[in-house]
């Protein structure tokens, strides 16, 4: 796909990072796109709503795309997601065989496809991934900080 392509699907990606955000959610979002360049599904964090670790906007998009086609293998996909992928996440994303990841910001604590770990690259596992960062960075890292920011405020607020 070429990078305007990743851009506007970022953008999707953005929108349900939004959603979560007006939730109280960590602003994560993520769209499964198929090969023939449609959105699958897409999803935003839902923890804290649904009281469940596992609910990450990837989970959530690629259970829905799993449904939606009645496959578990998500060949030739692409999942956009506005924050790298945790361990948990990578691991869905090569189990499901997703083809690649492009993904806003990276995650120095916890991201586990370039920043921390590499699952997705590890060639000791039965699937790689291809790769893209950065696609709308700014964005998708201010998401992220201001929403610290005001949980910050909020706390502190707090007598």
């Amino acid at each position: 796909m070429t990078s305007s392509l990743d851009e506007m699907f970022m953008n999707f990606a953005i929108g349900e990072a939004l959603k979560a955000a007006d939730k109280g959610e960590v602003p994560v979002g993520a769209v499964l796109v198929g090969e023939d360049e449609k959105i699958i599904s897409s999803a935003h964090n839902l923890c804290e709503s649904l009281c469940d670790p596992t609910a990450h906007a990837e989970i959530l998009a690629i259970r829905e795309a799993g449904r939606k086609l009645g496959n578990w293998r998500l060949t030739g996909t692409v999942l956009y997601v506005t924050l790298e992928p945790c361990v948990m996440c990578m691991g869905a994303v090569v189990l499901s065989r997703i083809k690649r990841v492009v993904f806003g910001t990276p995650d120095p604590k916890s991201g586990a496809l370039v920043s921390v770990y590499t699952i997705g690259l590890d060639k000791k596992l039965n699937h790689t991934v291809e790769v893209r960062s950065g696609v709308l960075q700014d964005r998708c890292s201010s998401l992220l900080r201001d929403f610290f920011k005001r949980i910050r405020e909020k706390s502190s607020n707090v007598v």
